[in-house]
């Protein structure tokens, strides 16, 4: 019987091993997509406690403690830090199976050297032992925190309207080497169903630009302006959260025309709202294509679900759900018309419902240009589908109807400094699945070619395709 978290943790043989430690395990970490706070890592915080650094803002711990009849004054609520995080001690016992079982365990070996099964029993001297190694900043400050990952870039998710300040103090100090890029995130660009809201963001769009936005044109002049700085600040991809693809036919006169009734604070019909969209998500690609960047699509996750919460609480904080749209036919017509005029982008997909897995798989084939290696991606699991299941089903969509070697891997999609285990898990799950897969004869016994491939999925593809 094996132990739990030990150096083998998720390799059920000699081959997963041999892979895991000879090519996957020292690779270097590209963390392309992420929430982390970048005025964070410029001032180089530290974290006072476990609670502060492991607790706050992470809705997949707060969905779990919910669960177990946790008041929610220990979780987003007024209770002291020690006291929020006795509840997730007495929590974690009852996660098992969950993947939070096995990243939190996987955490507090890697950062803090400890070995015990968090539970109430063992939650005071883990609480103790670990703020006391938190204390000291040449260790376990952020920037030590991805150190200590071998993390070497990282990609952050900023708005157009962001001036970037952090980045830049980040790129000009000498003494950290680990580069912290922008990724542009545009989301607020199409909100039009809000008119007072997208308009507050359009006034901050023409400040951040220096630009007076009277129309359309002036509007797209300001994005492209704001593009390019992001740019020339080492962005090289763009991220959108939305439910499902828009790809509505439009003109450019009705865009020019729904822009203008949005600057007088009409509300938009369904359609009008739709219509736009579908025009802002075609421009934001023809962007991205121009300046060789990628685009991210994260699609079907439904949000904030619990009115009541959402009131008191707003969004991100552990309501959210996978959606069910018809998401083919307005996928593929919006890349065939982006396709039609060569300004497809690089274009990364991520599914929330794995229903789907097959469905984008299939339809990023046919758009694959014959020119860049794994220009069109299936990404990996994010969200409700980045435990071990939904790795083991996306990888093993990719290898059927895809090529699983161009693929560019693991990311963390966190706000915490202590989620890069996560890379880990993905790289001991592809290791099993090869390594399985050569002892059943269904892949080569050679260990050289097999090798490289999970050296290329771990980090050398990213490191080509991203163009950094």
């Amino acid at each position: 019987m094996k132990t739990f978290i030990n150096k083998s943790f998720l390799l059920q043989s000699q081959k997963a091993e041999e892979l895991y430690f000879s090519y996957a395990a020292d690779m270097p970490i590209i963390d392309y997509h992420c929430h982390l706070n970048p005025q964070e890592i410029a001032d180089d915080i530290s974290y006072d406690n476990l609670t502060k650094l492991w607790l706050v803002g992470d809705h997949y711990i707060w969905r779990a403690m919910r669960a177990n009849g946790i008041d929610e004054k220990f979780i987003t609520g007024n209770a002291t830090d020690k006291e929020k995080f006795d509840k997730w001690a007495e929590t974690i016992p009852k996660t098992l199976r969950n993947p939070l079982y096995h990243w939190a365990h996987f955490e507090l070996k890697k950062y803090f050297d400890i070995d015990d099964l968090l539970s109430p029993k063992t939650a005071d001297a883990i609480w103790e032992k670990s703020k006391n190694m938190l204390a000291n900043k040449t260790t376990h400050s952020c920037r030590n925190l991805m150190r200590q990952s071998n993390v070497e870039i990282v990609c952050t998710t900023d708005d157009p309207c962001d001036s970037l300040s952090a980045h830049k103090q980040i790129a000009e100090d000498e003494s950290f080497d680990i580069r912290v890029l922008p990724a542009w995130r545009p989301d607020k660009g199409m909100a039009v169903e809000n008119p007072a809201s997208f308009n507050k963001w359009v006034d901050a769009l023409g400040k951040a630009a220096d630009m007076k936005i009277m129309d359309f044109s002036s509007f797209m002049n300001a994005l492209d302006n704001r593009h390019n700085f992001f740019h020339e600040n080492g962005c090289r991809l763009s991220d959108h959260g939305i439910e499902t693809i828009y790809a509505e036919d439009f003109s450019l006169t009705e865009i020019e025309n729904i822009f203008k009734n949005i600057r007088a604070e009409k509300n938009l019909e369904n359609k009008e709202i739709l219509k736009f969209k579908s025009a802002m998500l075609m421009e934001f690609a023809r962007m991205d294509n121009k300046r060789n960047w990628t685009q991210q699509l994260h699609l079907s996750a439904l949000r904030n679900n619990n009115s009541l919460m959402f009131q008191k609480l707003g969004p991100d904080t552990g309501y959210d759900s996978i959606g069910d749209w018809n998401i083919a036919q307005p996928l593929v017509r919006f890349l065939d018309k982006l396709n039609s005029k060569e300004e497809l982008p690089k274009t990364i997909l991520y599914n929330m419902n794995p229903c789907d897995n097959e469905v984008l798989a299939t339809i990023l084939g046919s758009f694959q240009d014959g020119k860049t290696p794994g220009k069109m991606q299936l990404g990996s699991g994010w969200w409700f589908l980045d435990q071990k299941d939904g790795i083991e089903k996306q990888i093993e969509t990719l290898s059927q109807v895809g090529l699983l070697s161009r693929f560019v891997g693991m990311l963390t999609d966190s706000r915490s400094f202590v989620s890069y285990p996560r890379h880990d898990y993905f790289r001991r799950i592809l290791c099993n699945i090869l390594g399985n897969d050569i002892i059943n004869g269904l892949i080569p016994n050679d260990m050289e070619l097999v090798g490289n491939m999970v050296k290329d999925i771990c980090y050398n593809n990213a490191k080509t395709y991203f163009n950094f």
